[in-house]
């Protein structure tokens, strides 16, 4: 029987796709390619095939793409951006050897529009790569992860009551993790999406004006927010003792926002999943029911 095959499957996506794609399909329809046997045992138990596959061991990657009517590529997490892209390349040629027909692979939205070099290069990269491989593709382009901004440190700017960054008024957009595992569930269960490209972003964006204001409603604490210059957000940053490597990332994050980079709209991921995203200020309201 030919499996629907997901990588990443124990990562935050991955675990929500498979949790989606359950209810679409069966069980046995379905496996997971990943790095660590033992932490997918909870797939296993729910009739899930589950498959080593590493994607730092080619051979183990090709044998467990196996007999894949489609495979989902998960983005690799990797920092090191010309490594990270030797892995999608790695496991694109094991696809292509395994037979795979059809790859659906995670890439960042707005790729084509200039968004967030720093994350879109490794994108774009490996969209080239799967245009020259010859296979059947789906891009899923996704937004930022609502989470990356509604998450702990919510707190901390309720504490302070004020929000720094170098963003201006700049927009961004951002989707909850969980919408957009449903909408790689939705492709992967269905047929005709096929060479398609799909910008899941939500049809809504935000400003760091608007994330205060929302901050202060649901909190009902004064929270403003200062925008400053991209030298003084990383001087302070660092002095406030954040890893050098991450405050020259979040800097370079503000510096896209502010210039209009990062507040791309569209409808792809409202007509995929049948509704509209999580809004941004559902995601706080929910975070601090949760935490309080």
């Amino acid at each position: 029987m030919s499996k629907i095959v997901i990588t990443g499957a124990t990562g935050k996506l991955g675990q929500l796709v498979v949790q989606h794609l359950l209810e679409k399909v069966p069980a046995n329809q379905i496996a997971v390619s990943v790095r660590n046997v033992e932490k997918a045992s909870e797939f296993a138990d729910q009739g899930i095939e589950v498959r080593y596959g590493d994607y730092d061991d080619p051979i183990s990657l090709e044998k467990s793409f196996t007999g894949a009517s489609k495979l989902l590529l998960i983005s690799t997490p990797e920092d090191d951006a010309v490594v990270r892209i030797g892995k999608h390349v790695g496991a694109i040629r094991a696809a292509k050897k395994a037979g795979v027909k059809h790859i659906i692979y995670t890439s960042f939205a707005a790729v084509d529009k200039g968004a967030f070099p720093l994350l879109g290069d490794v994108h774009s990269a490996t969209e080239y790569t799967l245009r020259a491989s010859g296979l059947s593709t789906t891009i899923l382009r996704n937004a930022f992860y609502q989470e990356v901004f509604v998450n702990e440190s919510l707190q901390s700017f309720v504490d302070n009551g004020v929000i720094v960054t170098s963003a201006g008024n700049g927009k961004v957009n951002t989707v909850e993790r969980n919408d957009l595992a449903l909408a790689a569930a939705t492709v992967l269960a269905e047929e005709g999406h096929e060479n398609k490209v799909y910008e899941l972003a939500s049809s809504e964006t935000w400003n760091y004006d608007e994330f205060a204001s929302i901050l202060s409603d649901v909190s009902g604490k004064t929270v403003t927010h200062q925008s400053k210059s991209d030298s003084e957000v990383l001087e302070e940053m660092i002095k406030s003792g954040a890893p050098e490597g991450l405050a020259y990332f979040q800097t370079a994050l503000y510096n896209s926002i502010a210039n209009e980079n990062e507040g791309n709209t569209s409808d792809d991921l409202e007509k995929l999943i049948g509704r509209k995203s999580v809004s941004i200020r559902e995601s706080i309201t929910n975070f601090f029911n949760k935490n309080l």
